[in-house]
């Protein structure tokens, strides 16, 4: 039995304003045995079933129950938590594992192979340290993967090496950008001229092993959407039959509109969402993921790079209209009670793998109260990936969680102060 006792930290689930204090959690083997407060924890196990069920009712008195302990708690690894807050294992629900951002994030797209996967390696390492247990991969250049010999989009190579590895993110990978024709000239991934290729390329990805599909609904005419609602929607039926979830880049609000009127299950980015997009999101049950720290980085390169697009004035004013454009749209969604999930578009964007609480501070910056954006960041994640055991913390389940030096519920910067990991 491989035992530890986390004790007496507070408690931040992301569901509530609600910060639980005083809380210790027992994990046995990997899972919560119990979540209790830290004075009335009960016995500990000592090796026997009897004892592992045992609660504070059935404890025992006297000399023995004394002993018990003792040697009950020389067995277990005890971790002082006093001062951390425990906060369920977040779920980066926009990411690019082989991808390293950075301000020249659009050149190393086209990387090699072997380039791409080292870096994949690199960023698991860091997600894990920042206290991310989950990455919903949204594309991937397609190449000859140097460990397996497959070609498909190489983030499904990640994936599956990446299973049942500790200190390594759980991945769902989408695959490659299925994208329209002239959208994104140079990048390997998988374009398509008119509806029907489009569907054939969706179909490829799925046989590849694709946990999703993402459609970049942004095209070649900038403001346009490079498909009608019914040109997307046989996708999205086909993938749906399969128990697939189809997701859709969107910059512009023509692309979010097409999208959320066939029938897609989530919108990336949403960086120019109206009233009337955001009540046929919430109506339909489609979920914003957002991507707002993007544009924090982009106005650190003002300062820090000689890139024109970011240091010239009229590269300034063209940020800072799209952030507030992006600003505005997450809070037309919540406004609309469209459920909100997160991400840091690392790789794909400018973030880094480590990112994921800029983004929950910028969900705060943007209106959210900090419980709601650590529910972005964790369970709402979850829910999004269909996977009930993610971003949550439950007696029962995976130790899926992390310490973080002082409150996110009034404080969402210490998600920074990552301090122990337990699943690592």
């Amino acid at each position: 039995m491989e035992a530890t006792l986390y004790r007496d930290g507070a408690l931040a689930d992301g569901r509530s304003e609600r910060l639980r204090i005083g809380v210790s959690i027992l994990v046995v083997d990997g899972r919560i045995r119990w979540i209790r407060p830290s004075d009335d924890e009960g016995p500990l196990p000592s090796g026997g079933e009897g004892d592992s069920a045992a609660g504070p009712a059935a404890e025992r008195s006297g000399a023995q129950a004394a002993e018990r302990g003792r040697q009950a708690e020389r067995s277990i690894e005890v971790v002082d938590a006093s001062g951390c807050t425990f906060v369920p294992g977040m779920v980066d629900c926009h990411s690019h594992l082989t991808l390293p951002g950075g301000a020249h994030w659009i050149d190393r797209v086209a990387d090699s192979p072997a380039s791409l996967v080292e870096v994949a390696e690199h960023n698991g390492r860091l997600m894990t340290a920042s206290g991310v247990r989950w990455a919903r991969d949204v594309g991937a250049s397609v190449g000859v993967d140097p460990v397996d010999g497959r070609e498909r989009a190489l983030n499904l190579g990640v994936r599956d090496r990446w299973h049942g590895r500790r200190g390594f993110p759980y991945v769902r990978a989408a695959g490659t950008w299925l994208d329209k024709e002239g959208t994104r000239i140079g990048r390997p991934s998988s374009q398509a001229s008119n509806p029907d290729e489009l569907l054939a390329a969706a179909i490829r990805q799925l046989e590849d092993g694709a946990d999703l599909l993402k459609l970049y609904l942004d095209g070649p005419v900038p403001g346009e959407a490079p498909w009608t609602a019914a040109e997307i929607r046989p996708v999205v039926e086909t993938a749906h039959r399969r128990g697939v979830k189809v997701t859709a880049h969107s910059g512009y609000l023509a692309g979010a509109r097409a999208g959320v009127a066939a029938g897609v299950d989530s919108i990336e980015h949403g960086m120019e969402l109206d009233a009337e997009v955001c009540g046929a999101m919430a109506a339909g049950g489609v979920v914003l993921v957002s991507t707002l720290s993007v544009f924090r980085s982009w106005r650190t390169f003002g300062a820090t790079t000689r890139i024109e697009r970011f240091v010239s004035p009229e590269g300034r004013a063209r940020v800072a209209a799209r952030e507030e454009r992006a600003v505005e749209s997450v809070r037309l969604a919540r406004a609309a009670g469209v459920a909100i999930a997160c991400g840091t578009d690392f790789g794909g964007g400018s973030t880094r793998a480590n990112q994921l609480a800029w983004e929950v501070e910028s969900l705060v910056a943007a209106g959210l109260e900090p419980w709601e954006a650590l529910g972005a960041a964790t369970w709402r994640g979850g829910e999004l990936l269909g996977e009930p055991e993610a971003g949550v913390i439950r007696e029962g389940g995976p130790a899926d969680f992390a310490l973080v030096h002082g409150d996110p519920l009034s404080d969402p910067t210490a998600l920074w102060r990552v301090w122990r990991v337990a699943w690592a």
